[in-house]
């Protein structure tokens, strides 16, 4: 077992590789009531074409999502009675590159986590409940289909992304889930759901060590065989993007996004730390409710209480997106690349970046109380080979030059708009 503290913060994370590769770590949060724990493989929806000791294998699209679902199905009970039977609450969730099972509760934690163990660690798929599950899922994706806000957002990641699979919605689509069997199910569990491929992390009022224990022995009392040599099949990135994507839905208001797809990506460490916060950070500057720009917009009825940015980054990708709902999207579209040129050629104000960097860093002292924010970026940057304790000092040590030299992120042949509009 290591112990690490993290004296800037005061924390201590015990952690342990377990002979079958599984990693976990355990925060001890003293005053907390709460526990909460994740259990995330490194598997998501862009998943869909890989090598199992070079064999190639190509499985329908939705299928890490698909999985998800099944894995709440047992042959004989019900896994979300069981934890509310125990006094917590479960769930769970898929990404486009990991998937994440999850519980918390104030009591019988030890009980609780087992069961996460036992039924992510334990699948239940056969040919009736897989075709059951395809009429559930279909339903949820043509709720999606209506739902002007997620078009948007993968209108946009579409036009950022013509072949790489992040492209994909998650839960596939209504003909790609029908081609899902049994077979292929299991096929991306033994692959993907090895231990030596999980995460477990968690937080809360609980003692490490005997958390530990409880880890190792419901582990020890598994059989997992050697997991085989996986290679992800990615395409290369999208050399071009497509300048406009748009929607014809039923909206009171247009909804617009203006997208930037990242030509740095593969990062990990501190540099992933540095450039998330430093594009965070210069998104803040120049588009935040504390700018000049942002008034000017409100004011021009350009954008309402629903504009917002943000910035995506993984091993895989990276992308900013800006906007909300607008009256005049093209008007909105092209102030917004005049204020990007400007700032490329002008530069960046030093007041506006202090204030917005203790902003930053305000914001992630407050995020360090949650329980939830702590164990699924800490999972989250395990991935990326970083450490969530290293976003203070990464923050603390940016400066004005580190966040100018950003600015090239904002490539005008890298750019894209989506639109939604009656």
């Amino acid at each position: 077992m290591e112990k690490i503290f993290f004296e800037q913060l005061a924390e201590t994370v015990y952690s342990e590789q377990l002979t079958n590769g599984l990693r976990v770590f355990v925060l001890s949060k003293k005053d907390y009531q709460k526990t909460y724990a994740t259990f995330t493989t490194r598997y998501g929806s862009i998943d869909r074409s890989f090598k199992i000791d070079g064999q190639l294998f190509n499985v329908p699209d939705g299928i890490a999502h698909f999985l998800e679902h099944k894995m709440f199905e047992e042959e004989d009970g019900d896994i979300f009675n069981r934890f509310a039977m125990q006094g917590a609450q479960v769930n769970a969730f898929t990404s486009f590159d990991r998937t994440t099972y999850l519980f918390s509760s104030t009591q019988n934690v030890k009980e609780n986590l087992n069961t996460l163990l036992d039924f992510v660690q334990h699948p239940y798929f056969t040919d009736e409940n897989v075709e059951k599950e395809k009429g559930i899922i279909a339903q949820e994706i043509r709720m999606y289909d209506d739902n002007p806000d997620w078009r948007l957002y993968f209108g946009l990641i579409q036009s950022l992304y013509s072949n790489h699979p992040i492209h994909i919605d998650i839960a596939g689509s209504v003909e790609s889930i029908y081609q899902i069997t049994k077979e292929q199910l299991d096929l991306c569990y033994q692959t993907f759901y090895h231990p030596s491929n999980m995460v477990l992390f968690i937080v809360g009022g609980i003692d490490p060590i005997e958390i530990l224990k409880v880890v190792e022995e419901n582990q020890s009392q598994k059989v997992f065989t050697k997991r085989k040599k996986v290679e992800r099949n990615y395409p290369p990135q999208d050399a071009e993007v497509k300048d406009r994507n748009k929607i014809q839905l039923t909206v009171s208001i247009p909804k617009v996004l203006v997208g930037f797809k990242d030509q740095q990506i593969g990062l990990t460490g501190k540099d992933f730390l540095k450039r998330e916060f430093g594009i965070q950070i210069l998104l803040e500057m120049i588009f935040g409710t504390g700018s000049d720009l942002y008034q000017e917009l409100l004011d021009q009825g350009l954008i309402d209480e629903d504009f917002g940015f943000e910035y995506q980054i993984e091993n895989q990708y990276g992308f900013s997106l800006i906007g909300g709902n607008s009256k005049d999207p093209d008007k909105f579209i092209n102030r917004v690349k005049e204020v990007l040129e400007k700032k490329k050629t002008g530069g960046l104000n030093l007041d506006d970046f202090n204030r917005v960097k203790k902003k930053k860093i305000g914001d992630f002292l407050r995020k360090m109380n949650s329980p939830e924010y702590i164990a699924n970026e800490f999972t989250r940057y395990i991935f990326n080979e970083a450490i969530l304790f290293d976003v203070l000092p990464t923050l603390e040590s940016l400066n004005l030059s580190d966040i100018t030299v950003q600015l090239e992120h904002f490539n005008f042949e890298q750019m894209a708009v989506s639109i939604v509009h009656s």
